[in-house]
């Protein structure tokens, strides 16, 4: 019987196929343990905090997200929309946010860390219906003197876009405003804001 001389090229071939295999083999045997650190959907849930992306968010538009079950709106208000805040304060409830439905660093009046960027809890304050998103002023429907902002077609309850209550509407009170941060210009945490925002 004679030796063979192995040919290069397969060695080289099989060394590479089992070299993949192994990497596969790796990686299915990290995912588990890397996916174990993400908070489960019961944490999310229970109010673990929720990462949101604004960096495609344009001004003027509304993103929602979801923290504890619940809608989170982010609006991108533009220059016009933040000056027209202070321009009908007559026509609402509580126009400097006296019930403390936001923490002390929105207690202002755009109701915001960044007046640019309002982040709200999307639930009428009456029953909990989910208000629409009307931004444009004058809509006929609303009044001549509708500034824009949220309307409940349930039963009827308007906010403007700080999310703040008119007068002699069902909702007793302002939208709430969750805990939230800027992680950056770009990135908003919603459920904590420990870290410091601005």
């Amino acid at each position: 019987m004679t030796d063979s001389v192995a040919d290069p090229d397969r060695r080289s071939a099989l060394l590479t196929a089992t070299s993949v295999v192994g990497g596969v083999g790796v990686a299915a045997a990290v995912y588990p343990f890397l996916s174990s650190m993400q908070p489960s959907e019961a944490a999310r849930a229970a109010g673990a905090p929720v990462e949101v992306d604004i960096s495609t968010l344009a001004p003027g538009k509304l993103t929602t997200a979801e923290w504890r079950g619940k809608p989170i709106w982010i609006l991108h208000r533009t220059d016009e929309m933040v000056a027209e805040l202070s321009k009908h304060n007559n026509l609402l409830a509580d126009p400097n946010s006296t019930v403390p439905q936001q923490p002390p660093y929105a207690a202002n009046p755009a109701r915001a860390i960044r007046p640019p960027y309002l982040v709200l809890i999307g639930i009428c304050t009456h029953l909990g219906c989910v208000p629409v998103f009307r931004p444009e002023r004058g809509a006929s429907d609303l009044g001549s003197d509708w500034p824009g902002g949220f309307y409940c077609p349930c039963h009827g309850s308007k906010f403007d876009l700080a999310g703040r209550v008119f007068k002699n509407v069902p909702a007793p009170i302002n939208l709430e405003v969750p805990a939230y941060t800027f992680l950056s210009d770009s990135k908003l945490l919603i459920g904590e804001d420990k870290k410091k925002s601005g």
